[in-house]
């Protein structure tokens, strides 16, 4: 993937992944009342509209990482360049969303590597919440996907002839020898090499479902972690509409567009250039605002929609998933103390504003639904006026091969986020994972929000702007892109640090981290 960074802005820009419901529903059969649209925060939201420009310090924000003693590295320590006779098929196929697949892709890969087996090009699952029954091939470039793996491990796009009875279907119908579906959660390499080589040598194929999260972080060879981040970061490019698409927005985000109308009357887009005619590149931010209803329900915090909201978010918990929510057994209070409820669209403009970001500051809207809607969504648009989205940045036309396909919208908004200056994460989740983990091997400016802090600042109704702001900056003084070193049992796609990179001496060499 080529990144490339823009020079000094005119203004910043903040790419925001959203998720869009109508206003008073939690789904379409749980309704709701409708959300109260007024700040539930409004002594610091006032003060917060009255800010203007960026202090010194705050401005900082804007400068690149500086170098932090290490680079990606993922070459192998093996001296063999060549791939090992197979031992047989494997199969994958791959629930969840996009960013839970990729991580799913990663793991197959090394599971061939581990087993001297030949990779089928993974199986996508049909995501029942978004629908979207997208193809690997249809999202991710496969070509340079096996071209960049190919002295790792085989990789085929289909079945032979005579393995081509090993469908989904095949599985679905009835139990299957073939079928290994007892993998644990962070199975080890043993436990591949004892329950799946054996179906291997017994019938040449295996085929893993479950697969989700199914390979272990800890206790991994060298080669295999180096692998999974090969894997992660230089094989899987999506596809050239996909690309086309992030860098046309990516572009209009940098050198803003204004409407017009031509001479027959008709608006389009127009580039804004200085007033010496000269197009200069502006800075943004990307925002991954994860605020839908399955977040907002499963976190059973208090989001201020009154008893109703309570009673409504309780019955969908108990028909989703019959009521065993972890996070329901504690007190709003309490969750909000323990970091565990994500922030809303007016706290996140909050935050961003105590940072240093005011209202010239462009917002780029992603494509998916926000839990509350407009009424939701109105202080934070009241904050950050300069709203955009992918419909005022594209055409329909420009936007057709994405349309009605959630991985393909969702692989658009990771390709700007990797595009950006700085990424933001309102809440953790596979999207939040997978991008701060990418942005970490390349050292590209983060904001992790202090969950727990915010948490605590925002139950304290009598704070003023400046003790806000105040405990906003030195409480993310850490977390705007400080190397992270993966702890036991972390994921090495959301902490790629030892694994996947190296120490780098003051003359430029560098050596793999132990």
């Amino acid at each position: 993937m080529m990144l490339r960074h823009g020079g000094l802005s005119l203004c910043g820009v903040l790419v925001i992944t959203t998720l869009f419901v109508p206003l008073g529903y939690a789904s379409t059969s749980f309704m709701l009342e409708p959300i109260i649209s007024k700040p539930r925060h409004s002594r610091l939201f006032k003060s917060a509209l009255r800010q203007e420009n960026l202090s010194k310090q705050q401005s900082d924000l804007w400068t690149p990482l500086v170098n932090q003693g290490w680079k990606p590295c993922i070459a192998s320590t093996s001296t063999s360049s060549s791939v090992s006779d197979s031992s047989g098929y494997i199969q994958v196929f791959l629930d969840g969303g996009l960013n839970q697949q990729r991580m799913g892709i990663c793991d197959a890969v090394a599971v061939a590597k581990i087993l001297n087996a030949t990779l089928v090009i993974p199986y996508l699952e049909v995501n029942p919440v978004w629908k979207d029954a997208s193809y690997f091939e249809d999202i991710f470039d496969v070509d340079h996907f096996m071209n960049v793996l190919k002295d790792d491990i085989s990789i085929v796009r289909e079945l032979p002839d005579e393995y081509t009875w090993s469908t989904r279907e095949y599985y679905a119908s009835a139990i299957r020898s073939t079928r290994v579906k007892n993998a644990p959660l962070h199975a080890s390499a043993t436990w591949y090499r004892e329950h799946v080589s054996p179906v291997l040598e017994s019938y040449g194929i295996a085929a893993i479902s479950p697969f989700s999260h199914r390979l272990a972080f800890n206790n991994m060879p060298a080669d295999i972690q180096r692998l999974r981040c090969k894997v992660n970061f230089e094989a899987l490019t999506f596809v050239s509409h996909v690309r086309n698409l992030g860098d046309l927005l990516v572009n209009r985000l940098k050198f803003p567009v204004v409407e017009s109308d031509d001479a027959a009357g008709t608006e389009y887009l127009k580039q804004v250039v200085d007033k010496e005619g000269i197009k200069r590149a502006g800075r943004f931010v990307a925002l991954h605002l994860r605020f839908d209803k399955d977040m907002a329900a499963h976190s059973a915090c208090d989001f201020g929609g009154g008893k109703a909201e309570k009673k409504a978010m309780a019955r969908y918990r108990k028909a989703i998933w019959q009521g065993r929510v972890m996070n329901s057994r504690f007190t709003d209070e309490e969750l909000r103390n323990q970091g565990r409820c994500p922030l809303t669209p007016e706290e996140i403009g909050l935050l961003l504003t105590a940072l240093g970001f005011d209202n010239s500051t462009r917002l780029y809207l992603a494509s998916h639904k926000v839990y509350g809607g407009e009424g939701r969504i109105s202080a934070l648009r009241k904050l950050f006026p300069q709203i955009e989205d992918k419909k005022s940045l594209a055409s329909a036309v420009e936007r057709a091969q994405i349309n009605g396909k959630a991985s393909l919208s969702a692989a658009v908004d990771y390709y700007v986020s990797m595009h950006s200056d700085i990424f933001v994460s309102a809440s953790p989740g596979n999207m939040h994972n997978a991008v701060v983990g990418h942005r970490t091997y390349l050292n590209m400016k983060t904001i992790r929000p202090n969950m727990a802090l915010l948490g605590q600042l925002f139950m304290n109704k009598s704070m003023n702007w400046s003790d806000f702001q105040a405990a906003v900056v030195e409480g993310q003084r850490n977390r705007l892109g400080k190397i992270k070193i993966r702890k036991a049992k972390q994921s090495i796609y959301t902490y790629p640090v030892p694994d996947c990179v190296c120490q780098q001496d003051k003359v430029g060499e560098h050596h793999f981290i132990k």
